[in-house]
């Protein structure tokens, strides 16, 4: 009996699956709410103060923060990132 998928990555089979990419951006928008969430917190920040910091409204904060939501704007990342006094950094590789 030979499986395919012997030796393979995890990689290569959801890009064989066809699911590569769909995969790889839920999973680098829970990276980034679970960032966004750990320091506000370490910030002693809510939802609303972040709303209010960001000059937007809460709505687009829980979009922000819900890690199953990838409709997100660089210009959105980029104000949350200045709220929190942080840089976004984003890289091509």
């Amino acid at each position: 009996m030979s499986n395919k998928h012997i030796g393979s990555d995890f990689n290569e089979f959801l890009q064989e699956d066809g699911i590569y990419e769909e995969v790889n951006d839920i999973a680098i928008k829970r990276v980034i709410a679970y960032q966004l969430e750990q320091e506000m917190k370490a910030q002693n920040i809510t939802k609303s103060k972040m709303a209010q910091m960001m000059k937007t409204s809460r709505a687009v904060v829980n979009r922000l923060l819900n890690p199953d939501n990838s409709s997100l704007t660089l210009h959105t990342l980029e104000s949350a990132t200045n709220a929190l006094g942080k840089r976004l950094s984003i890289s091509i590789v």
